[in-house]
């Protein structure tokens, strides 16, 4: 799960300077800010049956930890980069930071769900608010030309190996520490990066504008009614009253920020992006994918821990190669682009993705890692990697200098909010498989138990292992047959909607500047 950089205008030709070694410490600190921003989104992954255990979580409702951060992040992620430009990119900046060191304070802090769901709730605004400010950042800080661009490649290497970070810095402080840590990690880090702002990164200019506060409201409001509905399916059933209730707020809520947007001056979702047929379905393909991705990441680390036993560091090494991969996939793609444009990429690399997924779906208790779950993961890695780059040349084309730092922040919150949606319909299939799996181990169970062995389950209403494992189990590769239909969908899009030829290559990337995983 990486982001994409986002390109800010070139109109902005000149900066502050605060000497060379000034110039390094200031990207060191805005380095760090978005390689904090993109760790705390794997980072918690690891740590999420621990959670689970300690703040007796459902696995359907588990899925929240992700979410809460997701929607708010991407929801919020424009209104965070125009608050910069209206209000000053440094002050932007340390509140950004200092609401996600907060956050994570309350949140290794939290006793109980709706604690820790609110805290990583707010820790989304939060990065909302720092992400793009410390991209922009660099547009005021370093000069055009090759310094701004290394720093460009600072930023887009932080952002692509965050995720890898994560995972194994995730693995090393639940096995070492626990599970409180992968949040409280943040508040030392955050901190200096908030004390060392002001030292080394200078304001940058105001630009008048306005807030659409209303837009950036009723679309987070109505993506999270979206969510739970699918959520509460997977609980509770589709007849649900409070299922359905949900559904029909969302559709309203929508529907609503629709009309806002469109009669909006200054929208925080410039619907004009999707009148381009490329742009429309790059958007469509990034909500595909990001479901899929997301999806494979909270299911196998629920799988690896509880039914292969990994411990969290385990974990979280068996899942770098998926970060190696995907820059094996993304360096291929960057070479021969020029050559064959960036639609082949695009069909190959979902083909690949769905591929993969469908290999997952055969796993079962008797899987091994290496046997089972290292090859279909280098599979989709690969794929993953080729789209990435094609998504980010696609979502910037024909896009006016002004409007860039809009389109690839459009796609970055196309990314998480398709994640965080993607993700709540795999989980409704996962809890509807496994509640079927669950219904028909339970005669065995209670065939086979102890007396104490049924007390606990009457009290518990959870098998014990190995029983819980074909539940566990038959619900993820359910959730892996819904995660390759969204990727073969993206392959459908890729090939129906795009229409580019190599030749168009350069035009493409006129004015956009490089693209970045």
């Amino acid at each position: 799960m990486t982001s994409a950089p986002q390109p800010t205008p070139a109109t902005e030709t000149t900066a502050p300077q605060n000497g060379g070694g000034g110039n390094a410490m200031a990207l060191l600190v805005i380095a760090s800010c978005q390689l904090m921003v993109v760790l705390d989104i794997t980072i918690v992954n690891i740590a999420l049956p621990d959670i689970q255990r300690a703040l007796d979580f459902s696995t359907t409702s588990l899925s929240w930890v992700v979410n809460a951060y997701t929607l708010t992040f991407g929801g919020l992620l424009l209104l965070g980069g125009r608050a910069g430009d209206i209000l000053g990119r440094r002050r932007v900046f340390i509140v950004g930071v200092l609401l996600f060191v907060l956050a994570s304070l309350l949140g290794g802090l939290a006793q109980n769900e709706a604690q820790l769901l609110s805290a990583r709730a707010l820790q989304g605004v939060g990065g909302a608010i720092a992400s793009p400010t410390s991209l922009a950042l660099i547009s005021t800080t370093f000069r055009e030309g090759p310094e701004r661009n290394r720093a460009f490649g600072v930023f887009a290497a932080v952002s692509a190996g965050g995720g890898a970070i994560g995972l194994l810095a995730g693995g090393i402080l639940v096995e070492y520490l626990n599970w409180r840590w992968v949040l409280f990690v943040n508040v030392p880090i955050g901190l200096l990066i908030a004390l060392a702002t002001p030292r080394y990164i200078k304001e940058s200019e105001r630009h008048p504008g306005r807030f659409d506060l209303a837009g950036a409201f009723t679309s987070t409001v109505g993506m999270v009614l979206l969510v739970y509905g699918f959520i509460r399916a997977g609980q509770d059933g589709w007849r649900d009253s409070l299922t359905l209730a949900s559904f029909g707020a969302a559709v309203v809520v929508l529907a609503v920020f629709i009309l806002i947007e469109r009669r909006s001056r200054q929208p925080i979702t410039p619907l004009h992006m999707f009148a381009d047929r490329n742009r429309a379905g790059t958007y469509g393909i990034m909500l595909c994918l990001a479901a899929a991705i997301f999806g494979m990441f909270f299911f196998l680390t629920l799988f690896v821990q509880n039914v292969l036993g990994f411990s969290p560091l385990a974990a979280g090494f068996a899942f770098l190669p998926v970060s190696a991969v995907i820059a094996v996939g993304a360096g291929l793609a960057s070479r021969f682009l020029p050559t064959y444009g960036p639609k082949p990429f695009m069909v190959v690399g979902a083909i690949l993705a769905a591929a993969g997924l469908s290999w997952l779906t055969l796993t079962d208790v008797d899987s091994t890692y290496a046997g089972s779950i290292l090859g279909p993961m280098l599979v989709f890695s690969l794929g993953m990697g080729m789209e990435f780059v094609s998504l980010t040349l696609m979502a910037l084309s024909n896009v006016p200098t002004p409007e860039t730092g809009a389109a690839s922040g459009l796609l970055n919150a196309t990314q998480q909010v398709g994640g965080s949606l993607g993700l709540s319909i795999l989980v409704t299939m996962y809890g509807t498989a496994s509640r079927n799996e669950a219904n028909d181990q339970i005669p065995a169970f209670l065939a086979q138990a102890t007396p104490a062995e049924r007390l606990r389950f009457q009290r518990t209403g959870q098998l014990p292992a190995p029983w819980s494992d074909h539940v566990l189990t038959a619900g993820v590769s359910a959730a892996f047959i819904m995660a390759a239909i969204f990727t073969a969908l993206a392959a459908l899009i890729a090939v129906v909607v795009i229409q580019v030829r190599p030749s168009d290559l350069e035009r493409l990337q006129g004015g956009a500047g490089p693209p970045g995983v």
